[in-house]
């Protein structure tokens, strides 16, 4: 986990799943992959394999052990609804969430029919928890928009669309059910480019429909000097987070004892 995350949207992130596999464009110029490919056959290194999917139960514990209240990005560097991870390994990382509840957890995917469905059943524990916001991946008309219609079908009490990289003008579509926007552009070799009527477009919505908007970065080779101003502007809006307090040191030893004694092993299909 990491506790100083780059991403502007979190405070941290935690990859109890570690590699991914691409399912749409979105996917082209996977950031995490290509950080992940650069480690490939170190020995030691945490992505000593690569971007091929691997568990870490070993980290399934890791939020109970943070004492200060974090927003964390969940597999950042993956999947977690990837077919290959088995239902039950998903719902031991739900449950870590449910219980490290002074957190607020940013739950991220592009496999949003699975999402859907085990939020309507193996997770629907979890689905009204204000702290877990659950989120689907945009990046185009042809694969996004479905996806949005995944996430307003489900149970989940707060969900997030994560527009980025935004390679193509949406248009109009519906925002019902949504609490939160983020959009962005793509960044690194090779990004290609979003136009800032697409953005305003999408920023427009979601000012009439009362919805908080983050605009992340307009992207390209050098981010850095593109920016995140839109209009003159930095959109930093976030939902209202829920509050709750930190378990004792006790209580937590206790807990991260028994999420490790119950740590599954091979949890691949």
């Amino acid at each position: 986990m990491s506790d100083n995350s780059k991403i502007e949207w979190t405070d941290a992130t935690w990859n109890p799943v570690r590699g991914c596999s691409k399912v749409s464009p979105g996917c082209a110029n996977c950031y995490a992959e290509t950080f992940a490919e650069r480690f490939r056959g170190v020995p030691g290194h945490p992505y000593e394999y690569g971007f091929d999917l691997r568990l870490v139960p070993e980290k399934l514990a890791e939020p109970l052990r943070w004492r200060t209240p974090k927003m964390v990005f969940v597999n950042s560097m993956s999947d977690l609804f990837q077919e290959e991870v088995t239902d039950e390994y998903i719902v031991s990382v739900v449950r870590v969430m449910q219980l490290a509840n002074w957190h607020t957890y940013q739950v991220l995917t592009k496999r949003s029919e699975r999402m859907r469905d085990m939020l309507e059943t193996k997770l629907k524990f979890a689905a009204a928890l204000p702290h877990i916001w659950w989120g689907v991946s945009v990046e185009n008309k042809k694969h996004g928009l479905q996806r949005i219609d995944h996430l307003q079908a489900s149970p989940a009490r707060i969900r997030f669309l994560s527009i980025e990289p935004l390679i193509e003008d949406l248009g109009r579509f519906s925002l019902t059910g949504i609490n939160w926007v983020i959009v962005g552009g793509e960044s690194g070799a090779g990004a290609r480019p979003m136009k800032k009527s697409w953005v305003l477009s999408i920023r427009d919505q979601c000012r009439r429909a009362k919805i908080p908007f983050f605009f992340k970065q307009w992207g390209g080779v050098r981010k850095s000097e593109a920016g995140r101003a839109l209009d003159g502007k930095t959109y930093n809006e976030f939902p209202q987070r829920a509050e709750a307090p930190v378990i004792d040191h006790q209580r937590r030893l206790i807990a991260i004892e028994k999420i490790e004694s119950l740590r599954p092993a091979g949890a691949l299909h």
